[in-house]
């Protein structure tokens, strides 16, 4: 199973630009609202039409601007999960999954509705009407019915957004499941980084419309290769930077300066960050260990967020760290030593 996306479609504050290749994987497309991540699956789907370029779907051509071909969305096997499910509130649940099998015979639809009801324990819920289901009966009514005409890419526009946390996990779950045995491409929409992780193989970055290079996942957490990439991935702590003489770098926002000895580090390079989990609290005196001066502490369930700048400098940019809650005892006054992680940091 492939899937070839190459695109772009003017918008009204920027262009869009997709070039996604993938074979049997779950790709996230990860970035901030408005950016185009739904647009660019409703160009997929057939329900919005790319200015130029092409879509490709297992050697079969969705979309081809320069060949005038456009297919209509029934004829392209796509199954989509909506952001509100769009089920059709007059049917029930057993009639909305069959509208997948329009093309079948009445046997042939009862028997594979009937499979999917079983398969996602619709059965007590199949001549339920969507207004008489809770938030995640509609999601797995909508995901059945996806599903059903075993679609050869399937679309999934943040499909845990209007769920409580509590379900949201669950419901998530039952879809990393469903994926497993999902012999086809998928792609996930979400603005969310841990779900953007836990659910995909590769994640494309969107950057204002620019859908920036497909990376694995754990490639991209690790090691991210721009401002955008280090923000959407979580990233707190980034500062620009200078290099100084020999093997010091000067960590401007942070007022700080940092000895990368033995560390492979271009020159050209402008940014260093940090998670906040990889700097702790020092006792020691090294060069590499500096004094910082408490400015806030935010209280989480599990732990506290501290945000600190360099002791007698007049730089505002906060460095954040994480301390639980049972070392937060330990702390006495104002001020506080701190060390990084050297093999944590990230220069792009």
């Amino acid at each position: 199973m492939s899937l070839y996306i190459d695109i772009e479609k003017k918008l009204n504050n920027y262009v869009l630009k997709v070039n996604i290749n993938q074979n049997n994987k779950i790709t996230g497309l990860l970035g901030e609202s408005g950016c185009g991540k739904s647009i660019t699956l409703k160009c997929i789907a057939g329900l919005e039409t790319p200015d130029k370029g092409k879509i490709i779907v297992n050697n079969k051509v969705l979309y081809d601007s320069s060949k005038n071909i456009n297919l209509r969305p029934q004829d392209r096997n796509v199954g989509f999960v909506f952001q509100d499910y769009a089920l059709f509130p007059h049917m029930t649940v057993d009639e909305n999954i069959k509208l997948g099998l329009i093309n079948k015979s009445k046997f042939a639809v009862d028997e594979v509705c009937n499979e999917y009801i079983d398969k996602f324990n619709l059965k007590k819920l199949k001549d339920l009407y969507p207004n008489q289901l809770s938030g995640g009966q509609q999601q797995r009514v909508a995901l059945a019915r996806a599903l059903v005409k075993e679609p050869e890419i399937l679309l999934l526009d943040e499909p845990f957004s209007a769920l409580d946390y509590h379900l949201r996990d669950i419901m998530e779950e039952n879809l990393r499941n469903t994926l497993k045995s999902y012999e086809g491409n998928a792609i996930f929409v979400t603005h969310n980084i841990n779900e953007a992780y836990r659910v995909c193989d590769d994640i494309v970055v969107y950057d204002n419309g620019l859908a920036i290079n497909k990376r694995s996942k754990g490639e991209l957490f690790k090691s991210p290769k721009s401002l955008k990439e280090a923000k959407l991935t979580g990233f707190k702590n980034i500062s620009k930077i200078k290099f100084i003489k020999g093997e010091v770098i000067y960590a401007i926002d942070w007022d700080i300066y940092i000895n990368v000895n033995n560390m492979s580090i271009n020159k050209d390079l402008n940014y260093v960050c940090i998670r906040e989990d990889d700097i702790k609290i020092s006792n020691n005196r090294r060069t590499d260990v500096f004094n910082m001066e408490l400015i806030n502490i935010i209280e989480n369930p599990f732990d506290y967020t501290v945000s600190l700048k360099k002791a007698k400098s007049d730089k505002l940019s906060p460095i954040y760290i994480n301390i639980k809650k049972t070392d937060m005892n330990s702390l006495s006054g104002n001020f506080l030593n701190i060390e990084f992680d050297k093999d944590k940091l990230c220069f792009f």
